[in-house]
């Protein structure tokens, strides 16, 4: 339930960020830069709410793994959403981030709990 809670508030922040950046940015640029800036909070908010684990150095600069395969789910849906369905891009990264979930939580898990005992 937490780390669904928090993947609300991190799809926030992102789409958040997402928003703004187009208003400067093409829309892939606007993407990468939003999904690199909400996993810094991502990080912190599934290590204090989710798995209830100190944040370390370790931790966060292996974080970024938990969203490699996020990351090129949600890059390629939104390309294949906005370039091959020509549906828009503003609801896109929304669409394509629902599949990666799972993979996500796995890969996170399994990253924040290493060495911290029972969460």
């Amino acid at each position: 339930m937490a780390f669904a809670l928090v993947g609300v508030v991190n799809t926030g922040v992102y789409y958040g960020l997402y928003l703004l950046f187009l208003n400067a940015l093409p829309y892939l640029a606007a993407h990468v830069l939003a999904f690199t800036l909400s996993m810094t909070s991502s990080f912190f908010l599934n290590a204090r709410f989710t798995y209830r684990t100190r944040p370390t150095w370790r931790k966060f600069l292996l974080f970024p793994l938990t969203y490699a395969t996020n990351f090129l789910l949600t890059t390629a849906g939104v390309y294949v959403i906005v370039d091959v369905l020509h549906a828009g891009n503003r609801f896109a990264p929304l669409l394509a981030s629902g599949a990666a979930i799972p993979v996500t939580f796995l890969v996170s898990r399994t990253i924040m709990l290493r060495g911290s005992g029972p969460g």
